[in-house]
C-alpha cells in the first residue's frame, strides 16, 4: 500500500484512503491559498463597483432623481469608467451604464447625466 502524504504539510496521512489533509486546518489554508489570486480580483473589482457607485450617488442631490457632472470631475474624483454591473438601452437607442442602482449617460460635450434606477428598471 503506498503512502500518502497531506498535500498542504507533507505529514504522512492515515485513515482513509481519498484522504487528502491531516486536519481541517491543513485542508482551509490549502483550499485558501489555491483561491487567493481569484478572490483578491473579485474583491479589487467590487471595491471599484461600490467606489463607482458611491461617486454616482454623491452626484445626485437629495430629494432628485437626476444630477449633472462633468466627466474630467468624475475622474478626478476617481471614478473608473472602465467597471459597471450592466448596460440600459432606453427606447430612444440611449445608453446608461449602471454601478448597481446607480447609472450615467454620456452627454454631448464631456457632460454626464447621473441617475437612479426606478422600480425595475436597470
Amino acid at each position: 500500500m503506498e503512502k500518502k502524504f497531506c498535500l498542504q504539510c507533507s505529514k504522512e496521512l492515515h485513515g482513509r484512503i481519498d484522504k487528502k489533509f491531516c486536519d481541517d486546518y491543513c485542508r482551509n489554508t490549502y483550499n485558501n491559498h489555491q483561491n487567493a489570486t481569484h478572490n483578491n480580483l473579485i474583491r479589487n473589482i467590487n471595491y471599484v463597483l461600490r467606489k463607482n457607485r458611491n461617486i454616482l450617488e454623491s452626484k445626485i442631490p437629495s430629494g432628485e432623481d437626476m444630477g449633472k457632472i462633468s466627466r474630467n470631475r468624475l475622474i478626478q474624483e476617481g471614478f473608473s469608467f472602465t467597471y459597471f454591473t450592466h448596460i440600459y438601452q432606453n427606447k430612444k437607442g440611449n445608453l446608461y451604464h449602471f454601478c448597481y442602482d446607480f447609472g450615467y449617460l454620456e452627454l454631448e460635450n464631456d457632460w454626464i447625466l447621473v441617475v437612479k434606477v426606478k422600480g425595475n428598471q436597470g
